[in-house]
């Protein structure tokens, strides 16, 4: 049965519920390896975001832990005071941002003034410059989303889009998805906002809608993908450390 056809809008928590109570069983004993993500999606007929999502979920409980190229491996089994308590997930998140902001950015090109082009266009060029910095954070990301919504001149879409913001760091799930795609070296895509930028600039509400509909399409395969990323980029390292010991000991 797939997500679809299960009809259920936060799925990913009967998966961390099943993962609770085969650990509670005793299935995946302390220091075992749960099966890997496809091997999850396939026996439960779910997707690979759902997946994610469920041992991000059992993670910030502190029941397992995700190891960088090698999965996720059981710390502590749960007690009976152990209930999955869930949050707003990375990809819940980012999807209800598609549907507010993609609206958002269209309402915001039928309103938008020549000053806050300008300051959008000052935010694009802050983002460059924080993705160079290795100890930068996303404050211009998140300035830049927010200057859109206040140019819709609608206060209750710019509460919820600020809200939505808010979430991203309050949510321990979101924040830890977050965060590992940051340690990956995800960043914001300064072209991707940039084509946001041109859709507002040109007062072009369609062009605008999709521009910010696949930037944010563009955020939720990357957080997927984000521990894939570092895991090639370790193994370069890697192969990159052994070559140079060979060439050391055959020099």
């Amino acid at each position: 049965m797939t997500d679809a056809e299960k009809g259920r809008d936060r799925l990913y928590q009967d998966l961390a519920r099943d993962l609770l109570d085969e650990l509670a069983a005793g299935i995946h004993p302390i220091g075992a390896r749960l099966p890997a993500e496809r091997e999850l999606a396939i026996k439960y007929g779910v997707s690979r975001p759902t997946v994610r999502e469920a041992i991000i979920a059992l993670e910030v409980q502190g029941l397992v832990e995700v190891r960088i190229g090698s999965g996720a491996f059981v710390r502590r089994l749960p007690g009976q005071e152990d209930l999955p308590g869930f949050n707003v997930s990375a990809f819940e998140l980012t999807e209800a941002r598609l549907m507010f902001e993609g609206e958002a950015a269209a309402l915001a090109a039928t309103q938008i003034t020549d000053e806050e082009v300008a300051e959008i266009e000052r935010l694009v060029d802050e983002i460059a410059q924080e993705n160079n910095d290795p100890r930068g954070t996303e404050k211009a990301d998140r300035a830049f989303h927010l200057a859109i919504a206040k140019a819709t001149r609608n206060g209750a879409i710019r509460d919820a889009i600020e809200r939505l913001w808010e979430l991203r760091a309050a949510s321990p799930e979101a924040a830890l998805l977050h965060e590992k795609a940051r340690t990956a070296n995800v960043k914001p895509v300064v072209e991707e906002h940039t084509a946001i930028l041109n859709g507002l600039r040109a007062r072009d509400p369609a062009a605008a809608r999709a521009a910010m509909r696949n930037h944010l399409t563009h955020v939720i395969e990357s957080l997927l993908f984000a521990t894939e990323e570092r895991q090639i980029e370790e193994a370069r390292q890697a192969a990159r450390a052994k070559r140079e010991r060979y060439t050391r000991a055959t020099a």
